[in-house]
């Protein structure tokens, strides 16, 4: 499932090519087709992100909500202006689908972008679309997500008060943080459950939950009534580190032992990125004992019983 930081580069990227331009909105899969036509022609005036939901506002108010799921994925073409300043522009964020990149300027394309690329603009769909967003120079395709939806102003609002603080929006992070540690430690439900739980924190998924609790030494079956406030400080700040370097990277990288080669290294080998997520069966990176996978709430979970304990 993507997770808060790339749902926050999507909004940045639909920002960056999109916002102020006169949209055209159709469904190419047909599912949409009402909502499609309810935003069509509008100027799209604002894209933010919120956890792992979208909110683009269109002129007149109304709101197109985006969640993408487990599988759900944008996938962008024409002008992507890329998010960092002489860095790449992906042409697909979200589930694993197109691996595009484009690097502007030279305007090379690996060989997915190749196969992928037409004369014709914008190009034809391809597969399931269930939302095309065009401009003049600019598409954006939406596969699969798990909710599309046109909101009202107030619905909209209704929808963003019942997810939980989203560092990543925060003008007042301890603030925010306040109120996470409360909703964390009042409650019996273990705190690997509760960090998935949107109310609660907004943006953590399956990967971040088990970086998370690792980096915290904090066994995830630990009712949030028995996680001193201090931890529970301590990992809304850890989330906070964590979601900022994942926006601006568009990669979660969580090990901090790595010096700046190792980092580099991990960018280019997804198995080098993680403490425990995805390393079932292979020794702790820390203590050396197997690492176990379990399901909490029908996710995986991934810990070390040798390093994560109880306090």
């Amino acid at each position: 499932m993507p997770e808060g930081h790339t749902v926050h580069r999507v909004a940045q990227q639909l920002d960056r090519d999109f916002v102020g331009h006169r949209l055209t909105v159709t469904s190419p899969q047909g599912r949409f087709a009402a909502g499609a036509a309810r935003l069509d022609g509008r100027v799209l005036e604002g894209s933010h992100a919120v956890g792992k939901q979208l909110f683009l506002t269109v002129e007149g108010g109304d709101v197109l909500r985006v969640h993408l799921g487990l599988y759900g994925a944008w996938d962008f073409f024409g002008r992507i202006s890329p998010l960092t300043t002489g860095g790449v522009a992906f042409g697909s964020m979200g589930a694993p689908r197109l691996r595009r990149a484009v690097r502007m300027g030279e305007r090379e394309l690996d060989l997915a972008a190749r196969a992928d690329r037409e004369e014709q603009f914008p190009p034809p769909p391809v597969g399931q679309v269930r939302v095309r967003i065009a401009t003049e120079r600019s598409v954006a395709d939406l596969r699969g997500p798990t909710a599309c939806e046109v909101l009202d102003p107030s619905a909209a609002q209704l929808a963003v008060a019942r997810l939980g603080p989203d560092p990543a929006n925060e003008t007042d992070l301890d603030a925010a943080g306040e109120v996470v540690v409360r909703r964390l430690t009042t409650r019996a439900t273990p705190i690997g459950q509760l960090l998935m739980d949107q109310s609660v924190v907004a943006g953590i998924g399956n990967i971040y939950r088990a970086e998370l609790l690792f980096r915290a030494r904090l066994d995830p079956w630990t009712p949030g009534r028995l996680v001193p406030t201090d931890l529970a400080r301590a990992l809304w700040q850890d989330w906070a580190r964590l979601l900022d370097d994942g926006i601006a990277t568009g990669v979660i990288l969580t090990r901090e032992d790595l010096d700046e080669a190792g980092r580099a290294a991990a960018f280019l080998d997804r198995a080098e990125r993680s403490w425990v997520y995805g390393r079932a069966g292979q020794p702790c990176r820390v203590c050396g004992r197997p690492v176990i996978v379990e399901m909490m709430a029908a996710r995986k979970l991934y810990r070390c019983a040798g390093c994560q304990l109880t306090p």
